[in-house]
């Protein structure tokens, strides 16, 4: 949902969570990121393209979330890429890492996610990637990520996945799983250009469920992208067989005052029907980082944790929320 100059862009901070859009034609060597092939991108003067990584794990010291969304675009002859990333601790809180904001796409990268002195990319979603930043003392190694839902609109795509991972951060060895977005978009820039009104009310959630399943889902009220992204859209996966979040209904139970004409959801109630049932989980907020503030609406990052009864059974959940209102 990507996930620094947060503050001043509600359009271009705001597709921090939704996250991966765009390529071209570029020359991805072997060792590139590539997360769309080539040959698969629309021609365009004007595309945006975007890989939103959300990690949650635990070792013997605790749970860690982690969430690296990688923007670039192209506008006419110029080339952009920025970084937006968290990462919490469970009994340290939000951690300090470097690398958020803008850097340069000197290579005119879009197939690719491009280096920067923050982080580096090797091999593709597909195949596996690792992602390497020496600078915050942290790897992630990702497997080979699997397809479990795709939207298209015209010529944009955005597709979800998830895969086993394995994050090293100073010194710890973290097992978890990554949730990933893959987004498309050409005749579009947000990292170049306004566009009011693309997110209303957007709640995206990436959920492990039990230490080792997945569960994503978003909300959002936005014509603009429901047309795209949809409404409601979401996807588990227990024991590697993944499944639809069918007649999924999300509601919020509370929420706290925000300084604007807005309020943070803080408990949501989430139900759907999956191949075994009716499912329905409970989630509650902590952790709450707020990252911008544009009076009428907001944008932030938190923890969530609750419960799922799917099953016969009762599935601890924890995991990242990402909130634009």
């Amino acid at each position: 949902m990507s996930l620094a100059e947060r503050s001043s862009r509600v359009f271009l901070l705001i597709v921090a969570a939704v996250a991966a859009i765009s390529m071209e034609s570029v020359q991805a060597d072997q060792a590139g990121s590539q997360s769309v092939p080539a040959e698969k991108l629309p021609a365009s003067t004007l595309i945006y393209v975007s890989d939103y990584f959300s990690f949650v794990g635990a070792d013997s010291q605790g749970r860690v979330a982690f969430a690296l969304d990688n923007n670039r675009g192209r506008d006419g002859e110029k080339y952009q890429a920025e970084h937006f990333v968290v990462l919490h601790e469970e009994h340290k809180g939000w951690a300090n890492v470097a690398g958020n904001g803008r850097y340069e796409n000197t290579k005119k990268e879009l197939t690719r996610i491009p280096d920067s002195p923050f982080f580096q990319f090797e091999n593709t979603p597909e195949t596996g990637l690792t992602i390497t930043s020496a600078k915050n003392q942290l790897t992630l190694r990702i497997e080979p990520l699997k397809q479990r839902t795709l939207r298209t609109h015209g010529k944009s795509t955005i597709w979800y996945g998830s895969a086993p991972a394995v994050l090293t951060w100073q010194g710890r060895t973290i097992p978890g799983r990554v949730i990933y977005e893959s987004l498309v978009m050409p005749d579009f820039n947000r990292l170049t250009r306004t566009y009011w009104g693309m997110w209303k009310e957007f709640q995206g959630l990436y959920l492990l469920a039990d230490g080792s399943h997945d569960i994503y889902l978003h909300s959002q009220q936005s014509e603009r992208m429901a047309a795209f992204a949809g409404t409601l859209v979401g996807f588990s996966v227990f024991n590697e067989l993944p499944e639809s979040l069918n007649g999924l209904r999300v509601e919020i139970l509370d929420r706290e005052f925000a300084p604007g004409f807005y309020r943070w959801p803080t408990a949501w109630r989430i139900t759907w029907t999956g191949s075994k049932g009716p499912a329905s989980m409970t989630l509650s907020l902590s952790y709450q980082k707020k990252i911008a503030n544009w009076v009428i609406g907001g944008f932030s990052m938190g923890i969530v944790s609750g419960e799922l009864s799917y099953d016969g059974r009762t599935w601890p959940i924890y995991g990242l929320a990402e909130l634009i209102m």
